[in-house]
């Protein structure tokens, strides 16, 4: 996405609804009420990709739930996550971060709102159909099924240095990222 300018915006913070996009947006039941959701595995590897090029924050809705995302975002993969209503999400962004230099993922009805706000939106396959009509890019993976991955891969090959397998697998070698 360019300005008017035609430069393409600095971007530096990328939001990340987690209930649908980072996880599968199911959650399993028992008689005790919400005990599970599901999370893909390659999530978090695109995340170590774009990390050191931007600010990463996840966002959840759930409340009942909240617990569970946490130890998957917080606990395991080490990133920040609020719970943060959707409709006080451009608010929210706008308190911590720059509106035009955020990047937000969602993929629910309401997320339109924020899309409409942000530099740069991004939506899983699967994402509600309004969503993905309102977004810059829709990805062909699926909510918990390394959607965040192939943002990631997206992000960088748009706004930073291409994705380069070799060059990352490298510098991994060695036991260093590339910068």
């Amino acid at each position: 996405m360019a300005g008017a300018s035609g430069k393409k915006p600095q971007l530096k913070n990328f939001i990340i609804d987690v209930d649908g996009v980072l996880n599968t947006g199911q959650f399993l039941y028992s008689a005790r009420g919400k005990e599970f959701k599901i999370f893909g595995p390659d999530d978090s590897d695109g995340l170590s990709l774009l990390k050191h090029k931007m600010n990463i924050h996840m966002v959840s809705g759930d409340k009942r739930g909240f617990e569970i995302t946490k130890k998957r975002v917080v606990d395991d993969m080490h990133f920040p996550l609020d719970l943060v209503s959707t409709f006080d999400r451009v608010a929210w962004i706008k308190d911590k971060y720059k509106l035009e230099e955020s990047v937000y993922m969602g993929d629910g009805i309401y997320d339109v709102l924020v899309f409409r706000e942000v530099a740069y939106s991004i939506a899983p396959a699967n994402a509600f159909y309004l969503a993905k009509k309102e977004t810059n890019f829709v990805t062909n993976s699926r909510g918990g099924e390394g959607a965040v991955a192939e943002a990631c891969i997206h992000l960088l090959d748009k706004f930073f240095a291409p994705y380069d397998i070799y060059q990352l697998a490298s510098a991994a070698g060695s036991g260093a990222w590339p910068k």
